[in-house]
């Protein structure tokens, strides 16, 4: 029988992460992101995970990484600066091709702004805040159940392509509370490890994908040795300037990701089959485009609403289509 629970936005993400066999979180408190810290402290130490509150949002990011690698499926969540100092470790595990998933609920304003109030301002921040050429997979939600689904996501999404994913909230939906329905367990697909077969002794490479793109992995420190690095790699791991390595690295971290973009993007519509004018939102927002659509259609306006959860790759074919035929 599932399991129905009346929760706030950032408990709903807690409800998912453990859903989907989160073993490992580190953070740091931050506003308005502190509840999923505070429900996981108690949560994961219960279920045999580890919760570690770090010195700062750097040493969190890269305590998930390092756990990661170790064979854990690893969260981590912030807000406004706190998503800043997270940026060059982003970055590492984007080249590294670590698994981990990154939840921001984001405030309003920059610097400190304003911490209890709501803001979307990190959009352009989660595909271009780490420097170098990488692609990124960024989702968010606007109710409870879809945070929760979102955050199932964002973990099958990180195993499968073995890539950081960033889980975009806002304070507005980390804070106010919802129904949420937690589905049995298996009635959500959930996406394992992929662990490599190379027996022990034999040469294990950790970076040649297989003919599906997918690249096993081996625990660190376990039956394989290999080199982990923030530089340009070759197969083994190993640091190469070579230009062909190059541009095969390259074009691999960004093929992965855009080449499967039809996989990755996920989407609500409302009202769109006689749309003459169509709202495209996300996060919060799209709860009041919503109440506006209802509200105006019942006066005759044909507003139809196009709910974006993938953010990147950002489904620029979808819109195009969901939009044609409006005006």
């Amino acid at each position: 029988m599932n399991n129905v629970k009346f929760v706030q936005g950032n408990e709903a993400c807690v409800e998912g992460a453990l859903y989907a066999g989160v073993d490992f979180y580190a953070g740091y408190p931050i506003t308005p992101s502190t509840e999923i810290a505070e429900h996981l402290s108690a949560r994961l130490p219960a279920r045999g995970g580890k919760f570690i509150q770090m010195e700062d949002e750097i040493a969190s990011m890269c305590a998930i990484i390092g756990a990661s690698l170790t064979g854990h499926k690893v969260m981590t969540a912030t807000s406004g600066p706190g998503f800043s100092l997270k940026q060059e470790a982003i970055g590492y595990a984007c080249m590294a091709e670590i698994p981990c998933v990154i939840v921001n609920v984001q405030r309003g304003g920059p610097s400190t702004g304003n911490p209890t109030h709501v803001g979307q301002g990190d959009i352009n921040q989660a595909r271009w805040g780490t420097h170098g050429d990488h692609a990124i997979i960024a989702l968010t939600a606007s109710n409870h159940q879809d945070v929760f689904s979102m955050t199932v996501e964002a973990f099958n999404l990180a195993e499968t392509y073995r890539t950081p994913v960033i889980l975009l909230l806002d304070e507005a939906v980390g804070h106010m509370r919802e129904k949420l329905v937690i589905p049995e367990a298996g009635e959500l697909e959930t996406v394992d490890r992929l662990r490599t077969s190379v027996p022990k002794g034999v040469d294990y490479r950790p970076y040649l994908p297989r003919e599906d793109g997918r690249l096993p992995m081996s625990d660190f420190g376990a039956e394989h040795r290999y080199n982990v690095t923030g530089l340009y790699h070759d197969m083994w791991g190993f640091p190469s300037a070579s230009p062909r390595v190059v541009n095969e690295l390259l074009r691999h971290l960004i093929d992965k990701i855009d080449n499967n973009s039809n996989a990755i993007i996920r989407y609500k519509e409302k009202f769109l089959e006689d749309a003459d004018y169509v709202l495209i939102s996300y996060g919060s927002s799209a709860r009041s485009a919503i109440h506006l659509a209802k509200n105006r259609r019942e006066k005759g306006e044909k507003i139809g609403v196009l709910e974006l959860q993938t953010i990147w790759p950002f489904p620029a074919e979808i819109v195009r289509e969901k939009c044609a035929g409006a005006r």
